[in-house]
């Protein structure tokens, strides 16, 4: 596409455009009613075939819905000369031959409904392994990973199975889900992280951080095989399954103090460890100009409460490396003092937040016991890259809306679906789509006792505004606010897909 855009689009943004998806939306999209169903049912079929699937288009130009499939709207375009259509963007699925059968040998099936325990299980602890049963947890919990294991994606490709971590995950996601209450031993899990996390092994209490990095790097080996495992035009980055739920880019723009040159690296990231309160390293002040905004709700400034918030600020705050620490510039061509800040480039569909609770140094071992409090939904926008440019060209508002507002398609009453706008000549314009930073919590992970003798216990919702304490074996009802009183050590959250506020 040219940087004008679509030639077909711009002279039809000249007309009376917004009204016309105005109608379509409230006459053939939105249902609200039952004789609105009733009429969107008799109307959305092709008026060539008659056929209401085949990925139905309606043109924007006429009374017109054809296949897409088929054809039928191109054809249609190309008569009429009517180059634009919309429709809703979706992607197919039909079973295999092999899932056929298992259907028709399994025909009792299971109704999820909000009360519902199906996924909730416990885990024997087989001596010190508090560790990876909260991670293992957190992991049966994650959405697209649960989506992912429960429809037999897996591929494996390693030469003994029994040796596969993947193989071995999609187990446990069938034992989670499976409708037994009895805990699960995870042995065979065990045994395969000594096999490959050889620093893991043994039955001394181990970090569950430490776990939790070492079990996504075997997963992310060991899913080499999968459809989506190949290796991406960029060398450096594997589509696995595991990279494309939790890998998030990180940006680093390191600023010369003489020529203000900026040298800028992206490097891949699984979790983003924080510095808290009461470490050997300072953390306050914030970054200098640093004004207490309110940010998720929540202002440094306000109370003594140390929150997420204000150790991602820290995170990303603008940090002098000083004369011990010069490096090259390019710019300069010699050695210059410079600042170095930390943003986000890409966010990843779960981020987990490490809170550094265990120090470690030549003279200091112990545990941090600072209390931070985090909030049920995040916005990571003003932590973004693009926030950061946003601010030094003085364009920075809150929230961030990359999108000209001549291409959003929304209705004033309803939240509107995705709609997939398309254009006959062969382009493809998505509209009305905002970036979408903000993140609900589904699991925390929490420790109790001093850095010598310690036990993890971990939380998880099940549905939303469910959740339930895991501790080993017992699974147990929670609130909200066991949730969020509790100490915290990783948080997990979840990329909300909300399209529109």
């Amino acid at each position: 596409m040219s940087p004008a855009g679509c030639s077909h689009v711009n002279s039809f943004k000249a007309d009376n455009w917004k009204q016309s998806l105005r109608v379509i939306y409230q006459c053939f999209v939105w249902s609200g009613t039952a004789e609105s169903r009733k009429r969107k049912a008799k109307s959305c079929i092709c008026h060539m075939c008659g056929a209401h699937l085949n990925r139905l288009h309606s043109c924007l130009y006429c009374v017109f819905f054809g296949c897409f499939t088929k054809k039928h709207i191109h054809e249609h375009a190309k008569s009429k000369r009517h180059n634009l259509g919309v429709g809703e963007k979706y992607s197919t699925w039909e079973p295999t031959k092999r899932e056929l059968e298992l259907l028709r040998h399994n025909p009792k099936r299971r109704k999820i409904t909000t009360n519902c325990t199906i996924g909730l299980r416990g885990l024997i602890n087989l001596g010190n392994t508090c560790f990876m049963n909260c991670i293992v947890q957190a992991l049966t919990h994650t959405p697209l990973l649960r989506d992912f294991f429960l429809s037999d994606r897996h591929k494996c490709e390693m030469q003994s199975p029994n040796c596969c971590l993947v193989c071995e995950m999609s187990r446990l996601f069938q034992e989670f889900y499976s409708g037994y209450r009895s805990p699960h031993i995870p042995y065979r899990l065990l045994h395969l992280v000594w096999t490959h996390a050889r620093h893991l092994a043994g039955y001394e209490q181990q970090d569950a951080h430490e776990f939790l990095i070492a079990a996504l790097d075997v997963l992310h080996r060991h899913c080499k095989g999968d459809d989506n495992g190949k290796k991406a035009s960029n060398p450096n980055h594997c589509n696995c399954i595991i990279d494309q739920i939790f890998t998030g880019g990180l940006q680093s723009d390191v600023t010369c103090q003489v020529c203000h040159g900026v040298s800028t690296t992206i490097d891949p990231f699984w979790d983003i460890s924080l510095d808290l309160p009461g470490s050997s390293t300072p953390f306050w002040p914030l970054s200098p100009g640093s004004d207490g905004n309110v940010v998720n709700g929540e202002s440094h400034m306000s109370s003594g409460t140390t929150t997420l918030t204000d150790c991602l600020r820290r995170f990303t705050r603008p940090e002098h490396l000083g004369s011990s620490a010069k490096i090259k510039c390019s710019g300069c061509h010699s050695y210059q003092e410079s600042t170095k800040q930390l943003t986000m480039k890409k966010l990843p569909i779960v981020a987990c937040f490490h809170l550094k609770r265990f120090e470690h140094s030549a003279k200091l071992r112990r545990k941090i016991t600072t209390y931070v409090s985090f909030p049920l939904e995040l916005d990571m926008t003003p932590f973004m890259a693009s926030s950061k440019e946003s601010r030094m060209n003085g364009q920075y508002q809150q929230p961030v809306d990359s999108l000209n507002n001549d291409n959003k398609i929304l209705c004033e009453q309803h939240r509107l679906r995705e709609m997939h706008l398309v254009c006959m000549c062969g382009h493809d314009i998505i509209t009305g789509k905002q970036p979408n930073h903000k993140y609900s919590l589904f699991a925390v992970v929490n420790h109790q006792g001093t850095l010598e003798s310690g036990h993890y216990t971990s939380f998880i919702r099940q549905h939303k505004d469910q959740w339930f304490k895991c501790d080993d074996a017992i699974i147990t009802k929670a609130s909200i606010k066991d949730v969020l009183d509790s100490e915290g050590y990783l948080l997990f959250y979840h990329k909300q897909f909300l399209e529109y506020e």
